[in-house]
């Protein structure tokens, strides 16, 4: 069985995301992941006109979740001041449950703040065995080569120069790699990587296509060649007439380290590139640590990966440390980094949930410490079901309302500045830079995203001019429309919201 990549456009204006699903309709790409888009006068409208009164709010958001488009859709919402607990200014189906997309994120990353602090980090360490050295990673999803190349220097400067026997221990998490509620089509993206305890270069790589002469095979180009070594390439792909649009499709046979490329491009044509997983990560971290040895002059004479290494006294010889927990919460909800998340929920898992290990893998001990402690800053556990912390999973269930909750009780904590900071700035950072840009929202909006096909989602705080701040939750499910016209409809509603005043 086959399957193919869908297209993940996600900064594009709608005329482009359009005229991109008509071109490149069924074909299997996995480009580099986009920022979230919204044209700047797409919702220009919408910050014109008079001031809203509490009274009217109601009014003005049926006039968008009611059009004729959206009368297959699920709209859940719930607007409220930051600092009340009284009824919301607006509730539409807010206990209701919703597929979350990425906004699940803003679950876990806060439980993550309040179990482990802004100034935990996660290290990678070797460790001094009988046989010669055992490097035991802990997920550190920022690993790259130039960590790989500290811990080499750190054992050179010891003295060390060759080593008889090379154990990296691939075993803190437990569990798959991989979440099975995730669907076929993701888990070969870079987007959708494996989360295990051995990850470098966030496990993932990039395959560049560049046309030739005319009729001859696409060039391929790989970011890392230890990566492209594990897969089997078959190029049907050509280079075709200067002008013809882009035509190319790479597939995958299923559970087989198989890449197929067809179509073509035209003579004339950019590179296109396509974001890949790494298809087993443990091993090529062990053969990118070998290779970084033996340029410091370290000989390795056997090299192997386990998964159930005991660590217990043996000394420590090197080791280096993630950015702390602020840094890995902030590239999180930023960039809605999917690796990133999901490490953030094992090492909830592993550090905190240690004694349900033993009956669950660490993603779902990872899961109980999650739904443990957003209870005790008073989340109703029954408001939300989380399949994973990413919203990758369609298994995901949440209610505006234990979004909308969890952003007030996060901001009545000693790490409200820091949750808040992580979440994209309107117009100007992360997945907002470019939506808003130019309205009442832009500087005002701090929120978090969420998309998947026929799901839209925005959540977080906004300070409104000549009112009080406010937090709300939006999501629409079950749509037929593209992304672009998601997102055009919930910017309006939150472009309403900024014209709220206080009414005698």
């Amino acid at each position: 069985m086959t399957f193919q990549w869908q297209v993940t456009v996600r900064n594009t204006p709608f005329l482009l995301l359009f005229l991109t699903a008509q071109l490149l309709s069924g074909v299997a790409v996995a480009p580099k992941k986009l920022l979230a888009f919204q044209s700047p006068n797409a919702v220009a409208e919408t910050q014109q006109g008079a001031d809203i009164c509490p009274a009217q709010l109601e009014n003005a958001i049926a006039t968008v979740i009611n059009r004729p488009q959206f009368r297959r859709s699920r709209w859940g919402i719930v607007i409220t001041p930051l600092s009340s607990k009284d009824r919301p200014l607006y509730s539409h189906d807010a206990e209701r449950y919703f597929i979350p997309a990425s906004n699940a994120k803003l679950l876990t990353t806060a439980a993550a703040l309040l179990q482990l602090g802004t100034d935990f980090q996660i290290r990678t360490s070797i460790y001094e065995t009988g046989a010669g050295v055992l490097i035991v990673g802990r997920g550190d999803p920022s690993l790259s080569a130039a960590q790989l190349k500290d811990l080499a220097q750190q054992l050179k400067g010891q003295g060390i120069r060759s080593v008889r026997q090379l154990i990296v221990d691939d075993g803190y998490f437990q569990g798959d790699a991989l979440n099975s509620n995730w669907e076929w089509e993701d888990v070969l993206s870079d987007y959708a990587t494996s989360v295990n305890s051995l990850i470098l270069n966030q496990n993932a790589v990039e395959l560049t296509l560049f046309p030739q002469q005319l009729n001859q095979p696409l060039k391929m180009s790989w970011s890392d060649p230890i990566a492209a070594s594990q897969w089997q390439v078959v190029n049907h792909s050509l280079t075709r007439e200067a002008g013809l649009p882009a035509d190319v499709a790479v597939t995958t046979a299923f559970g087989k380290p198989l890449l197929q490329i067809t179509g073509h491009l035209a003579i004339d044509s950019e590179p296109d590139s396509f974001g890949l997983a790494v298809l087993d990560p443990a091993e090529y971290f062990l053969q990118h640590f070998q290779q970084v040895l033996a340029a410091e002059g370290i000989r390795v004479t056997q090299a192997l990966v386990a998964s159930s290494s005991l660590i217990d006294q043996q000394r420590e010889l090197a080791g280096v440390n993630s950015p702390t927990l602020e840094t890995l919460v902030l590239e999180t909800n930023q960039q809605s980094n999917n690796l990133y998340a999901e490490v953030l929920l094992r090492t909830l898992g592993a550090r905190v949930g240690q004694d349900r290990q033993s009956t669950y893998s660490t993603a779902e001990a990872g899961l109980e410490v999650v739904k443990e402690t957003l209870t005790q800053v008073g989340i109703d556990p029954e408001s939300y079901i989380l399949s994973d912390s990413s919203g990758l999973s369609r298994h995901n269930l949440v209610s505006p309302e234990a979004i909308v909750k969890t952003l007030q009780a996060m901001a009545q904590t000693p790490y409200a500045a820091v949750y808040r900071a992580s979440l994209p700035v309107a117009g100007t950072s992360g997945t907002l830079r470019r939506r808003f840009q130019d309205t009442a929202a832009q500087g005002k909006l701090q929120g978090k995203t969420g998309t998947l096909s026929g799901v839209g989602a925005l959540s977080g705080y906004l300070d409104v001019p000549d009112y009080q701040p406010l937090v709300f939750s939006i999501m629409v499910n079950q749509s037929d429309q593209p992304n672009a016209t998601l997102r055009q409809a919930i910017d309006e509603i939150v472009l309403l919201l900024t014209r709220l005043r206080s009414c005698s």
